[in-house]
């Protein structure tokens, strides 16, 4: 299996079983986007709180230029780690949330 192909699996099976995580609120939905045309990946929660709009990218993840950018990563879980379990080689995961002049510290690619 080629690189391109292996990350968007990763990509799709972390988000997938994150998705499967239903909100607290029955009038959020949680939304799975798989841009792969493009390489966007993202979890958003789409719904109402009351009378109160809710609408929240939870996780987004991209493939440029042959790496997994972390974007967003609005929960606890280690997604950097996670990827690193599955197979994809540190240097590979870019911190895209971190500013450019940490990245170096991160243990992680630096793009």
């Amino acid at each position: 299996m080629d690189k391109l192909t292996f990350y968007r699996q990763c990509i799709q099976e972390l988000l997938t079983e994150y998705s499967k995580v239903p909100p607290i609120n029955e009038d959020i939905e949680v939304q799975r986007i798989f841009d792969t045309e493009n390489e966007h990946y993202q979890i958003l929660n789409v719904g109402w709180d009351k009378h109160r709009r809710i609408y929240n990218c939870v996780m987004h993840l991209d493939i440029k230029n042959g790496k997994i950018w972390i974007q967003r990563n609005q929960t606890d879980k280690l997604l950097a780690d996670e990827l690193v379990a599955m197979g994809v080689p540190k240097q590979d995961i870019i911190l895209g949330l971190q500013p450019v002049y940490a990245r170096e510290y991160t243990g992680y690619g630096i793009a």
